[in-house]
């Protein structure tokens, strides 16, 4: 007796679009390419010197490791100019500084600097959001110890109080991890959304730098070239998004260097596509402000 003919199960949903939704360019030719424009990238206001990038984040989000990565790239070998913490719950970094970045032996700095700050922690721990407001403003000295019951008031004598525009943060980069973003903490949110309002406020661009897709997604974790073809991936972004209302295109995948310990091509191109988009909102902002001086 032949019962009646199983209904055969659907086949499981792709993982990946049949198209690239975000173009990019690969291959060592693009990588070196880039490179080679940020190293003689023309600032708006040359007196400025350096570019200035404000990172901020959670806690653990890969904030020191997007510094040593950005650096790999233009030394072309594993550096550790920011100290990064194996995995731990507290912040790492307790003081506030500006990583400069070494040109080419005989060449000056290259034009970009990043301020990485304490992380951001549930309630009264971690950071104080006030003093991120102080960095972007420029009011926070060099080797200021952070305190995150107490932000730097305009009392104290470390206070800058007329910062130059040297001293201001030319661009906000909030650094979360891919595989994390969507049970990040409401209080953490809601600390960089304030943090981000304030920085709007000022006319200060901002992007988000997202770290970790190798551990949001599989295809990504077996070749990074896949990442504008992964559903997962997208979807972290949008989530990301959705959460801190940055629009899609200010959101920059990057797979930081970590265990790695030959440099990458393909891993090059994101953290270079990232600064040169960081890159360019900083210097139309420096330029935007020369136009209404």
């Amino acid at each position: 007796m032949g019962g009646e003919a199983s209904t055969p199960s659907p086949p499981p949903p792709k993982k990946e679009f049949d198209k690239e939704w975000r173009k990019t360019c690969w291959g060592k030719l693009e990588r070196d390419a880039m490179v080679a424009a940020l190293r003689n990238f023309e600032l708006s206001d040359p007196d400025v010197g350096q570019l200035r990038c404000l990172l901020h984040g959670p806690v653990g989000a890969g904030k020191s490791s997007f510094i040593n990565s950005v650096n790999n790239v233009f030394q072309g070998r594993s550096t550790h100019i920011a100290l990064v913490a194996a995995a731990s719950g507290t912040s790492f970094t307790m003081k506030y500084k500006t990583h400069y970045f070494q040109g080419r032996k005989g060449e000056k700095r290259l034009p970009f600097a990043f301020n990485d700050v304490m992380g951001l922690e549930t309630q009264t721990n971690g950071l104080h959001p006030d003093d991120i407001i102080n960095a972007l403003k420029g009011h926070l000295p060099e080797g200021y110890e952070f305190n995150p019951l107490h932000p730097l008031s305009d009392q104290k004598e470390e206070y800058i109080q007329n910062p130059s525009l040297s001293d201001k943060t030319h661009c906000l980069v909030s650094i979360v991890t891919a595989d994390t973003i969507s049970r990040m903490n409401k209080d953490v949110i809601d600390k960089m959304k304030h943090i981000r309002a304030e920085a709007s406020k000022l006319q200060i661009p901002q992007v988000v730098v997202m770290t970790m897709p190798d551990k949001a997604c599989e295809l990504v974790n077996r070749d990074v070239k896949r990442i504008y073809y992964s559903k997962a991936i997208k979807e972290k972004m949008q989530i990301c998004s959705n959460e801190l209302g940055v629009p899609m295109n200010c959101i920059l995948p990057v797979k930081n260097y970590h265990e790695e310990g030959m440099m990458d091509d393909d891993m090059d191109i994101l953290i270079l596509n990232a600064m040169t988009q960081i890159m360019n909102f900083a210097n139309d902002y420096i330029w935007d402000l020369q136009q209404h001086a």
